[in-house]
C-alpha cells in the first residue's frame, strides 16, 4: 500500500477523555462516551479554535469524537461531517486491557515499542496510517479553499504524525494540533491562542 501525503496543512484534535482513557485502557473501536472531564476538554478546545478560521470539521463516527466535534462545531458555527476513514485503530484482543500492564508484560517503554507488540487479531498499524492519510488527503483535495479540522483519536493522529514528520508526539485529550507542511517537510505543532 502506498501512503498518500496530504497536499497542505491541516488541523487534528484528539477527542475529549472517557472513563477508559482515565483508566488507561486500550479503547479502540469500543464506543465509549465522553466523561465530565472530556466534555470540559471539548469546550476548552472550542475556545482555542474559535477565530482561527476552521471552515470544515470532519469527525470519526465514534461517539467520543463526534460529541467533541459537535461541541466545537457549535462554537465556531461550522457543520460536522462524519468519515469512518479516521475511526480509531482496532486493538483486537488488547481492547479494554490496561496499556501499562501490556507494555510492562512485553518490556516496552515507548510508542514505537507499543506498536511492535500489537496483536495480530487487530488492525495493522500501517493500514490504519494509510487509511487515515487517504481520508485526510481526500477531504483536503475536495475542499481546497477550506481550513479543515479532523476530530479523531490518538492512534490515528500518531500514525499520521509518524508517517509525515518521522516522529510521534505528546497528544493530550482536547488539545488542537496543526500538521504543518513546509515544502517537503512536515511538523506537528500545538495550536495556542
Amino acid at each position: 500500500m502506498s501512503v498518500p501525503t496530504p497536499t497542505r496543512s491541516f488541523y487534528g484534535l484528539r477527542h475529549g477523555a472517557t472513563n477508559w482513557n482515565r483508566e488507561g485502557r486500550f479503547q479502540g473501536r469500543t464506543d465509549n462516551p465522553l466523561n465530565e472531564d472530556g466534555l470540559g476538554q471539548a469546550h476548552a478546545a472550542a475556545d482555542v479554535l474559535r477565530g482561527i478560521g476552521i471552515s470544515r470539521i470532519v469527525s470519526s463516527p465514534l461517539v467520543r469524537a463526534l460529541k467533541t466535534a459537535e461541541i466545537i462545531g457549535a462554537a465556531v458555527a461550522v457543520p460536522v461531517e462524519v468519515d469512518p476513514g479516521i475511526i480509531e485503530f482496532d486493538f483486537g484482543s488488547f481492547e479494554g486491557l490496561p496499556v501499562r500492564d501490556m507494555m510492562a508484560r512485553h518490556g516496552v517503554k515507548s510508542a514505537e515499542g507499543l506498536v511492535s507488540i500489537l496483536p495480530a487479531d487487530g488492525e495493522h498499524w500501517s493500514a490504519m496510517t494509510e487509511r487515515s492519510l487517504r481520508c485526510v488527503s481526500g477531504w483536503l483535495d475536495r475542499h481546497p479553499g477550506d481550513d479543515l479540522l479532523f476530530v479523531c483519536h490518538d492512534a490515528v493522529m500518531q500514525g499520521m504524525a509518524k508517517s509525515l514528520s518521522g516522529s510521534y508526539f505528546k497528544n493530550s485529550h482536547g488539545t488542537p494540533f496543526r500538521y504543518v507542511r513546509e515544502t517537503a517537510h512536515w511538523r506537528v505543532e500545538q495550536v495556542i491562542t
